[in-house]
């Protein structure tokens, strides 16, 4: 079988993670996951969180029945402030809880959407 040399290779795109900013590279004296703001928010919040050290950070969004919504972060990061921007205009007003686990930090929050 002939093959040609486009079939032995693929190209891999990468791209930046959208809606996380560093707000700030000064350390933190302690991790912490802030309320988001708004709350409660129409369709998009932001929510915030400080890393004492470089870290592998993991953030989601779960609604009233544990079901993950939304991966807001799955990438390792220095230590710093960060906020991210989470967009819900495709799920419909409720409760949602948002988890961050970095290292051995782990915390939880709530949050309200209401359409």
């Amino acid at each position: 079988m002939n093959r040609s040399n486009q079939d032995d290779y693929a190209t891999v795109k990468y791209s930046e993670s959208v809606g996380i900013t560093q707000t700030s590279s000064d350390i933190p004296e302690k991790f912490a996951l802030s309320q988001n703001y708004p709350n409660p928010f129409n369709h998009a919040t932001k929510i915030s969180y400080k890393l004492q050290n470089t870290n592998y950070v993991l953030l989601k969004v779960y609604d009233v029945r544990g079901i993950e919504v939304a991966e807001l972060v799955n990438e390792k990061q220095t230590a710093g402030s960060y906020t991210v921007d989470f967009e819900a205009s495709n799920l419909p007003s409720g409760i949602y809880f948002y988890k961050i686990h970095a290292g051995e930090f782990s915390d939880v929050r709530r949050m309200s959407l209401v359409k």
